[in-house]
This record gives C-alpha cells, structure tokens and sequence, in this order.
C-alpha cells in the first residue's frame, strides 16, 4: 500500500479512535469505514479492525472503570453468551460481495445511531434492570453479528441499553467498552485459530495513531461529554463507506 494513504488511514482513525472512545466504543466500524473508502480488501479488515477495536476498547474499559462508572450486573449478562457467539462468528468467513452487504448495512446503522446520539445528552432519569433471558438472547446475537463482520458490538448495544433505559449514558459507555473488547478478543482468536486471514505490516503504523486518539478520547469522555459534531462528522463517513460497501 501507497505510504501516502497509510498516512491517510492513521490521521482518520486517529480522529476516529477520539470520537468513538469517548463514548466508550472501540470504533471499529470507522476504521472499517475507512479501509473500505481506501479500497482494502474484505479479508484484510476484519482482523486489522478488530485489532485496532481491542486497542481503544481497553483504553475506554480502564478509563470509565476508574471514573467509577461500570456496573457488572448490567455487563456479565449480556457477555457471558456473547463470547463464545463472538468466536463462532470469527471463525466463519463470509463469502466478498455476501460480507460486504452485511457490513455495509451495519455501517449505514452505526451512521444512523452516531448521528441521532449528537443530539442527546445525558439522560437523567431512573434505570432499571435487564431481564436476564433478554439480556443474553440480545448479548448472543450481538456476539455473532461482532464476530462475523469484525465490529464489537457497542454500536448495536448501547443504544439498545438507552433506549430500553436499561443504563444512564455514562453508565452505557462504561459497560459497552468491555463488551467491545471480550467479544473482539474473542473474533479475533477465532480467526487466528482458523488461520483465515493475516494482520499487514501497515497495521503497525495504525495501532499508535488510534492508541494516542482512544486514550485522549477515553480521557476526555469519561469525565466530560463527547462533542456532538465529533460523532456528526463521524457518522458522514460511515455513511459514505456503507453506501460504498452496498454498492460494490
């Protein structure tokens, strides 16, 4: 690959690392957006979003951990079954033009959800708990979904815990960061094991560039709020990138 586009790819994930982070997402579906506008391929993705994913998602589970935010009774319902779903599906390789209609579609959604959270702020309202059997029924079919296109899952997961007022939105990205990184821990080892596909050199140019924006980002979102034109320049691109998957 040209070094004037790994150049390229590193500024907006580095960009992209910083709005998904203070949310407490690992932003994989950026870093896909973006390896799909520069045109790599499918079987390269996966693994290298999925790398990228468990980089910031570490950064994000420390940070609002320690800001004193998680709550293990919301998180381990929802993980328990979405590990093992999360490495079956790292271990399927969809077929190209089949993985990129589904990535594009998750793409087109985390646009729509990133656009729509630029809105809203901090709910202050009264949280209850999941039941148990949705939490995992949802957290199963969460893991598969991660595993296969090579997302963690935050993006389908916390909007699911605000709307059902499940969490508050602090309380959101404090679990959702764990939940992205088991399950992309999990897609990963899958695919290794498999042998299915190989990390680039490149990604060793990528993995600083989205550590120094999941760690400012981190920082900044969990003691203070994401600035919404952050996520609306964001969800631009997923966009962009969806409609591009969809097409091809």
């Amino acid at each position: 690959m040209e070094p004037w586009i790994v150049a390229l790819l590193a500024a907006g994930m580095l960009f992209a690392a910083f709005g998904y982070a203070a949310v407490g997402h690992g932003g994989a579906s950026a870093y896909i957006a973006a390896m799909a506008l520069a045109g790599i391929a499918p079987a390269e993705m996966r693994p290298i979003a999925l790398v990228l994913n468990i980089l910031v998602a570490s950064l994000g589970t420390w940070k609002f951990q320690r800001a004193g935010f998680f709550r293990w009774r919301l998180f381990w319902p929802f993980a328990v079954v979405s590990i093992p779903m999360a490495y079956l599906g790292g271990a399927v390789t969809l077929p190209g033009p089949a993985y990129k209609i589904l990535v594009g579609v998750v793409l087109l959604y985390a646009a729509w959800q990133l656009w729509l959270s630029g809105k809203r702020g901090e709910e202050m309202r009264e949280v209850r708990e999941p039941p148990l059997g949705w939490a995992m029924a949802i957290g199963a079919a969460m893991g598969l979904l991660a595993g296969l296109t090579g997302v963690g899952g935050g993006i389908f997961l916390s909007p699911l815990l605000l709307m059902l007022g499940w969490a508050g939105t602090k309380q959101t990205s404090a679990v959702a960061a764990p939940f992205i990184l088991v399950n992309s821990l999990a897609g990963l080892a899958a695919i290794f094991v498999s042998r299915s596909a190989a990390l680039p050199s490149y990604a060793g140019i990528l993995a600083p560039a989205v550590l120094i924006g999941g760690w400012l980002g981190a920082e900044y979102g969990s003691r203070r709020f994401a600035n919404p034109v952050v996520r609306r320049v964001l969800a631009v691109v997923l966009a962009l990138a969806g409609a591009k998957m969809i097409s091809v």
